[in-house]
């Protein structure tokens, strides 16, 4: 099995900046592509970012030029969401995501954390 944990979520200030971290572990043979999506209350989850093995990126429109999606060189399953001028917009839940091969598995299976809050006060 593959746990995926996130941290870094909270409050801030309008304007303000917070950086999310997701790491994966567990049977791990390979990381591919990892993101990052959101929730709010009352809509669908919606991508945020995602990051290729390649480090190959894609955003969303409503963040492009304030959040920078990122994962280690050693591709060894951690990545991160650099949010800046962050806007009461952005609240949200924030949901790391990984495709995941396991030893032993022929094939990529889809794996999430847990969530968390991020708030952005006015």
């Amino acid at each position: 099995q593959v746990q995926l944990v996130e941290s870094g979520g909270g409050l801030v200030q309008v304007g303000g900046s917070l950086r999310l971290s997701c790491a994966a572990s567990g049977n791990i043979f390979r990381v591919n592509a990892m993101g990052w999506y959101r929730r709010t209350p009352g809509k669908q989850r919606e991508l945020v970012a995602v990051i290729s093995s390649g480090d190959s990126t894609n955003y969303a429109d409503s963040v492009k030029g304030r959040f920078t999606i990122s994962r280690d060189s050693a591709n060894n399953g951690r990545v991160y969401l650099q949010m800046n001028s962050l806007k009461p917009e952005d609240t949200a839940v924030y949901y790391c995501n990984a495709g995941v091969q396991s030893w032993g598995m022929g094939y990529e299976n889809d794996f999430w954390g847990q969530g968390t809050q991020v708030t952005v006060s006015s």
